[in-house]
């Protein structure tokens, strides 16, 4: 019995590094039609950045739609994706504490349900990195950045 275990252990490993390329890869593409709609009208953003009382709001707009833009581009090349996972993942725990927590979890009601679960994915990319499918794997050997 546990040399079956063993072996049952062994085959479900095989698809992990596939499992963590496609969430990078969903979590990128989740990122991108806000990226976008933050870059497109920048003043608008940091008019809705006063709005929500986001510290500093010019400066925090053009840093959260640069860095969720380079995210998007990082996270699906799979490089440097711990630092931008981290990075990314406070992006989403401003979301969450200035945009949506006053609106309960659900994302039915603009809760913090979604932003949430981004965050858990970005802090799994930053815990076990990118997986075998990755330029950090393929430059650093071992996907440590």
């Amino acid at each position: 019995m546990r040399n079956f275990l063993a072996e049952f252990r062994v085959l479900l490993s095989y698809p992990g590094d596939i499992v963590i390329l496609l969430a990078r890869l969903a979590v990128a593409y989740g990122f991108s039609l806000p990226a976008l709609m933050k870059i497109q009208n920048l003043e608008g953003t940091i008019i809705w950045f006063e709005s929500r009382h986001i510290p500093f709001p010019a400066f925090t707009a053009y840093m959260v739609s640069g860095l969720e833009v380079l995210g998007i581009v990082l996270l699906i090349l799979g490089l440097f994706t711990r630092i931008i996972s981290i990075l990314l993942g406070c992006v989403m725990l401003g979301a969450i504490f200035f945009v949506h927590l006053h609106h309960g979890f659900s994302s039915a009601n603009n809760g913090f349900e979604i932003p949430l679960y981004y965050f858990i994915f970005l802090m799994i990319f930053a815990t076990f990195g990118p997986g075998k499918y990755s330029f950090d794997q393929f430059l650093f050997k071992r996907g440590t950045i």
